[in-house]
């Protein structure tokens, strides 16, 4: 009870000096609390900010694994090159070859994890233009029109100025396997024809959602064989309605045709006045050239991924995944499941929201070292006005040893005037950094988001546009994929950066410009965790404050202090 009392009495007695040290404390308690309370929001965010939020995800082949192990290969085999110097092409080709997953593989995999929510999947293939079904195009060029129809089927394309556009009628783009791609195959020839194993497939179209203007989607069943919805324009320019039957060619023998019929029209949400994919493209990479129809159609003309058709389709098969959790879990399901290391289990959705936390996330690192500096500075700033406090008060400390106090309890005594006095300081530091947490934080996160806005502007100048990704998806799709998950049980919100303020449409397989939702706004408030971080903080420079004093005690000698002062 002594060294209570006495305590109290010096705390009230050397006003001054301690409400300096109040103001020191609350300084490091306001800038500590923001610091926490960032790195505590942004820990929130990344952990919890894909819970409850739908997550798609594919399997696709790991290329660059398989190419570097057959340079490796090569190398230990022979000199790793052909004999005019150049790199083994074969060697690396059949690396590659029959790699890509069968439809029942992967529907295998998917029964082996009960993660799995469901799953969807589509087919896409090239098909060349008839005299009576055009594509929309601005030119003539046709990669199968009615003069090229009576020529040689594979000769490239034409335009008015009879320049090849460099195609071959119906060759599909390189890519193989397109399960991991986030979008349907890229396909060369007048229409891209692509099959829908479901209504969940046909709402995550890759060039985006539409809407029916006539007519209504077709069904998957076999009773629906040959049912296609074909897009406003395309119906347009050939001055087609529901119920007319179009008749398209193979574009690898342009003797083969099959014939669909129009069970609907659609109309895309976002159109396009050019046609995608830049100069590689064909009229099949333009939206509104995209015919729709059931995977059991493609199947019933020869065309689906599993026929042995030089025209077979490309398959892009979808996992969706209740939430981040489910998809972690799917990932190592399929390995155990029997799933090569030749392949990878990737989602757009998870990369993109990773994507939008690097702001974030370099706020985070910022608080971190504010923290330390902070806290180092202060520290040290309490060492010393605790060593002074202790030298000033040496005669004190003489007289009360002098008179048989334990030096234990002395040293007790100046522990507890320090403890009380900071944890004064500390409840006016949080406080105020409880106040000041959310719009100092939300500031410098838009400080961040800023910086990364002006770095994709200048990346936007050096290229002359927005830096491109390979996907299906539209730009809104990409943003949409990394901001669906940012509200909600962290409170972040996010903004969006798209090329020219304007969503980019998407095509089958074509490039996007990248467009990424930051989170930028965090709901930085205080919680019980922070609180329990600042207690320990506080502790912590009492106690090192404390044991300069401790140490300072012990070592004085009450005889020696009174002599000194007589």
């Amino acid at each position: 009870m002594f060294v209570i009392k006495n305590a109290w009495r010096s705390v009230t007695r050397n006003k001054g000096r301690n409400v300096l040290i109040i103001v020191i404390v609350a300084i490091i308690a306001a800038a500590a609390t923001i610091g926490l309370s960032i790195r505590q929001a942004a820990a929130t965010a990344r952990e919890s900010g894909l819970e409850n939020t739908t997550i798609t995800a594919q399997i696709s082949l790991d290329r660059s694994k398989l190419i570097s192990q057959s340079r490796e290969q090569s190398k230990s085999d022979s000199s790793g090159q052909s004999d005019d110097g150049k790199p083994d092409f074969d060697a690396m080709r059949s690396a590659l070859s029959d790699k890509q997953l069968s439809l029942s593989k992967y529907q295998k995999y998917a029964k082996s994890s009960s993660a799995v929510k469901s799953t969807y999947y589509t087919e896409t293939t090239g098909l060349s233009a008839t005299d009576d079904f055009q594509p929309v195009s601005d030119s003539s060029s046709s990669s199968s029109s009615s003069d090229s129809n009576s020529s040689d089927s594979s000769s490239g394309s034409s335009d008015s100025n009879g320049q090849s556009d460099g195609n071959e009628p119906g060759d599909k783009m390189p890519g193989g396997d397109m399960g991991g791609q986030g979008g349907a195959a890229m396909v060369s020839g007048d229409f891209s024809l692509v099959g829908f194993s479901s209504d969940e497939a046909v709402a995550n179209a890759s060039n985006g959602t539409f809407t029916m203007k006539s007519g209504k989607v077709f069904g998957y069943g076999t009773g629906s064989d040959g049912d296609a919805i074909i897009s406003k324009s395309l119906a347009d320019f050939n001055d087609l309605s529901v119920g007319d039957t179009v008749s398209v060619a193979d574009p690898n023998d342009s003797d083969t045709t099959y014939k669909l019929t129009i069970v609907g029209i659609y109309k895309n949400s976002t159109e396009s006045s050019q046609q995608m994919g830049g100069p590689m493209s064909s009229n099949a990479s333009d939206p509104a050239n995209a015919i729709y129809t059931s995977v059991s159609t493609l199947k019933s003309l020869g065309l689906d991924s599993d026929s042995d058709s030089d025209s077979a389709a490309q398959l892009n098969y979808t996992y969706v995944f209740a939430d981040k959790a489910d998809y972690e879990t799917f990932a190592k399901d399929v390995k155990k499941a029997g799933l090569g290391s030749d392949y990878t289990v990737s989602s757009a959705d998870v990369e993109n929201y990773e994507s939008s936390l690097v702001p974030l996330n370099n706020l985070s690192k910022f608080a971190l070292t504010l923290l330390i500096v902070v806290l180092a500075v202060g520290g040290v700033v309490l060492v010393v006005i605790t060593l002074l406090n202790v030298r000033e008060r040496k005669y004190e400390i003489g007289v009360l040893t002098a008179i048989g106090v334990n030096k234990v309890k002395v040293a007790a005594q100046f522990t507890l005037e320090l403890l009380i006095v900071t944890m004064i300081g500390l409840a006016l530091g949080t406080g105020i950094g409880s106040a000041a947490s959310v719009p100092v934080s939300n500031q410098l996160l838009s400080s961040q988001v800023e910086q990364q806005q002006t770095q994709q502007s200048s990346q936007r100048e050096q290229f002359g546009r927005d830096m491109q990704q390979s996907g299906g998806k539209t730009s809104d799709d990409s943003a949409d994929s990394g901001s669906s998950s940012s509200g909600g049980a962290n409170g972040a919100d996010t903004t969006k950066n798209t090329a020219n303020g304007k969503p980019q449409g998407g095509a089958p397989g074509g490039m996007m410009d990248r467009a990424t939702n930051y989170v930028s706004s965090i709901n930085a408030t205080v919680n019980l965790a922070v609180v329990g971080q600042l207690l320990l903080v506080g502790l912590a420079l009492t106690l090192v404050a404390a044991l300069v004093a401790v140490v300072f005690v012990l070592r004085y000698e009450p005889l020696q202090i009174l002599a000194d002062r007589s």
